[in-house]
């Protein structure tokens, strides 16, 4: 039991150190762009503004 304990511990450290360094990584301003492309998919690196369609009457 102790030698799985062991094991899980050494798991729980090495998931922790990449945790840090994917968040470095990605919290790093020049790098950002290139790795995330949640930003793509949401459209915020675009400087375009897109036209509204009001789709309730206005009386």
């Amino acid at each position: 039991m102790k030698n799985v304990e062991r094991m899980l511990w050494k798991l729980a450290i090495i998931q922790f150190i990449f945790l840090l360094v994917a968040q470095f990584i990605v919290s790093h301003s020049s790098l950002a762009p290139y790795i995330v492309k949640v930003v793509h998919y949401e459209g915020v690196m675009k400087n375009s503004e897109t036209k509204t369609i009001e789709t309730f009457d206005q009386r």
